[in-house]
């Protein structure tokens, strides 16, 4: 099934977006990380920045979406952030917060989420945000708990 999988890829690379992926036609690129590769392609991105074994296609996939945005991705394009961590960053990029508060591989992405949800409303994330080992859950209920004093 995965080879079928793999030579639709090179198929639909090849004749439906005329798009050369041959040299991509590795044995360690399973389908799907083909699959973003073919896409990022066709959209004539620089898919050198993320063609590589280490990602799994869902980093990839941030990747491409931040690339296609023309956003900076060698933020996140890093093989130490997981897929939503990646996320997380390329949502802070897209809206112009200041990522530097969140970008550490050490947060969970539910906890990058929480601080860059605080730097949206302009909360003082300082209450929360330096402190890695505390649960998402709690730094949400601060946040929200700061969202309600600010509009009072």
């Amino acid at each position: 099934m995965r080879n079928e999988l793999r030579e639709k890829e090179l198929f639909i690379a090849k004749f439906e977006d005329n798009v050369n992926i041959e040299e991509y036609n590795k044995e360690y690129f399973d389908w799907l990380q083909l699959k973003e590769i073919r896409l990022g392609l066709k959209e004539r991105l620089d898919v050198s920045v993320y063609a590589k074994k280490e990602y799994t296609w869902q980093q990839m996939h941030q990747i491409r979406i931040g690339l296609s945005k023309k956003l900076d991705v060698s933020i996140y394009a890093k093989p130490e952030y997981n897929q939503f961590q990646m996320r997380e960053i390329r949502y802070g990029l897209s809206i112009g917060v200041d990522i530097s508060k969140y970008s550490n591989k050490e947060l969970y992405a539910s906890q990058m989420r929480e601080i860059r949800l605080g730097l949206i409303y302009k909360v003082d994330i300082s209450k929360y945000a330096t402190k890695i080992e505390m649960p998402f859950q709690e730094m949400e209920q601060i946040r929200k708990s700061l969202m309600k004093e600010k509009i009072r």
